[in-house]
C-alpha cells in the first residue's frame, strides 16, 4: 500500500511539472492581480511605523497610539466576510474594483485629516483603507487560485505573493527615507518641552510630511482602479451553482484541513508580526539604535522576498505540506537561536526566521482551500483573511512576557535569558504547530 501511495505520489509530481502555472491565455489578468499583492505589502510596511510617528507628532501615550494598529487590523477582520458575502453575488473583478475603491478612500483620507490635525480622523482613514484590503485580499487570494490548474494552485499562489515583499520593501523604503527622517519632532529630544506656538508649527509640518505618501498612493490606486475597470478579466465558475450560506458554513466546518489551516494561519500571521515588529526590541538590548535596527529589519524583508522566490521553484518538486512543514521546523530552529544565542549572532537568527516564513501565508492559504468548490473559497478565504487578526492578538502578549521586569526590554531573566529572548518562545510555539499542520496535509491528505 505505501509502494502504491510513493509511485502515485511520484506520477502526479510529474504530471504537474508539465502543467503550466500560468497558461499565456490569462498570463496579463494573472499580472493585474498580483499587482494587488504588492499594493497591500506596502500598506502594512509603510503604516507599521507610523505608531511611532504619531506617538511623536500628535504627544500621544503608547496606549492611545496603539489605535493605528488596532484600526489597521480591525479593518481585516470586520470587512473580510461581507467581502466574501458580497462576491459569492458578484465576481472576483467587481470585489477587486470595490477594494480598490475603498483602498484609495482611505488613503485620500489623510489629506483632511492632516488638515484638522485629528487623530481620529486618521485612525478613519486607515480603518477604511483596511476595508478595500480586505475586499483585495478576499478576492485576489483565491483569484490566483482559480486562474489555471488545480494541481499547480498553490505554486501559482506563491508566484503572486512573491510580489507582496516587494511591497514590504518599498513600503518600508518611503517609510523611512521620506517619513521618518524628515519629522521635525523626532529631531527634538524634549519636543513636549517647547511652548505651544513652537509644537503647533511643528505638528502641522509633520502631519504633512505623514500625509503625503498616503495621498500619492490614493492618486495611483485610483488608476489601478481605471486599468482594471477597463481590462477583461476571466471569471471562475462554479460547476455545482450556488449553495446556500448555511450549507457553505457546515461543509467548511466538517472540513478539518480548511479549519486547522485557519488556525494555522492565525498562528503565522502572529509569529510574522512579533518576528518583524520586535526586532527593534531585540536590537535595543543588545546596544543597537533604531536606525541601524531599521536596516536589520529590511535585511529581514529582502530575505523574506528570496525566500518566497526559492519556495515557489522548490514546490515543483516537493509537495506543498511537505515542504511547509520542513520550513516551520527550520523556523523554530532560527527562533531558538534567537532565545538562546546571546548577541548579535542571535540577531542574525531573528533576521533569518524570514526566509523560513516566507512561503507559509500562501501555502498555508493554497491547501485550506485546496479541494473546496468555487463558492466554499469565497466564503473561506474570509476566514483566512480574517485570521490576520493574530497579528493584532499575538504581539500583544509578546509585549506583556518584555514587561513582566519593567518597561524596558533587559529588566529581568527568564529561563536564564532576558526577557526579550525569552519572549519569543511564542513564534516558536506558533511555528511548531504550523509544522504539525504541514505533515498532517502531507501524510493524510497527499498534499
Amino acid at each position: 500500500m505505501e509502494v502504491n501511495q510513493t509511485t502515485q505520489t511520484t506520477q502526479t509530481k510529474q504530471v504537474t511539472e508539465k502543467i503550466p502555472v500560468v497558461s499565456k491565455k490569462v498570463l496579463v489578468p494573472f499580472i493585474l492581480v498580483t499587482s494587488l499583492f504588492a499594493l497591500w505589502g506596502f500598506a502594512n510596511a509603510v503604516t507599521d511605523p507610523m505608531v511611532q510617528a504619531f506617538k511623536k507628532v500628535l504627544e500621544l501615550s503608547n496606549s492611545q497610539a496603539a489605535w493605528v494598529q488596532m484600526a489597521f487590523y480591525g479593518g481585516y477582520f470586520c470587512m473580510a466576510l461581507p467581502a466574501a458575502m458580497f462576491m459569492r453575488k458578484y465576481s472576483y473583478k467587481v470585489g477587486v474594483l470595490i477594494g480598490l475603491a475603498l483602498y484609495a478612500t482611505g488613503a485620500l483620507l489623510f489629506y483632511p485629516a492632516a488638515q484638522t490635525e485629528s487623530f481620529v480622523f486618521f485612525c478613519v482613514g486607515l480603518y477604511i483603507l483596511t476595508f478595500g484590503l480586505a475586499f483585495l485580499e478576499t478576492a485576489a487570494n483565491p483569484y490566483a487560485l482559480a486562474m489555471g490548474a488545480r494541481e499547480t494552485a498553490t505554486q501559482r499562489l506563491n508566484l503572486a505573493q512573491a510580489f507582496n515583499p516587494v511591497g514590504l520593501i518599498a513600503g518600508l523604503f518611503v517609510a523611512q527615507q521620506f517619513v521618518l527622517k524628515n519629522l521635525q519632532s523626532d529631531d527634538i529630544e524634549d519636543f513636549s518641552a517647547l511652548d505651544e506656538a513652537a509644537r503647533s508649527l511643528i505638528r502641522t509640518t509633520d502631519l504633512m510630511v505623514i500625509r503625503d505618501p498616503y495621498v500619492i498612493l490614493g492618486l495611483t490606486l485610483v488608476v489601478i482602479f481605471v486599468i482594471f475597470l477597463v481590462s477583461k478579466m476571466p471569471q471562475a465558475k462554479d460547476e455545482n451553482g450556488m449553495p446556500s450560506i448555511g450549507s457553505t458554513f457546515a461543509a467548511l466546518g466538517k472540513n478539518r484541513k480548511y479549519v486547522l489551516g485557519v488556525l494555522a494561519q492565525i498562528l503565522y500571521v502572529g509569529a510574522q508580526i512579533m518576528c518583524w515588529t520586535y526586532i527593534y526590541q531585540y536590537a535595543e538590548a543588545i546596544s543597537i539604535d533604531g536606525v541601524t535596527a531599521g536596516y536589520y529589519q529590511m535585511a529581514a524583508f529582502i530575505i523574506f522576498t528570496v525566500g518566497r522566490a526559492i519556495g515557489t521553484y522548490l514546490l515543483r518538486f516537493i509537495s506543498s505540506g511537505q515542504l511547509l512543514m520542513s520550513f516551520a521546523i527550520l523556523a523554530m530552529v532560527c527562533t531558538l537561536g534567537t532565545i538562546w544565542i546571546h548577541g548579535i549572532v542571535g540577531l542574525y537568527c531573528l533576521v533569518g526566521v524570514s526566509f523560513f516564513m516566507s512561503l507559509m501565508f500562501p501555502t498555508i492559504y493554497g491547501i485550506a482551500l485546496g479541494d473546496l468548490t468555487e463558492e466554499q473559497s469565497k466564503v473561506g478565504s474570509a476566514g483566512l483573511i480574517m485570521a490576520i487578526v493574530g497579528g493584532a492578538l499575538m504581539p500583544k502578549l509578546q509585549g506583556m512576557i518584555i514587561d513582566l521586569g519593567g518597561h524596558g526590554v533587559n529588566d529581568t531573566t527568564i529561563a536564564g535569558v532576558s526577557e526579550v529572548n525569552f519572549s519569543f518562545i511564542l513564534p516558536s510555539i506558533c511555528f511548531l504547530f504550523i509544522a504539525f499542520y504541514g505533515r498532517l496535509v502531507h501524510v493524510k491528505y497527499n498534499d
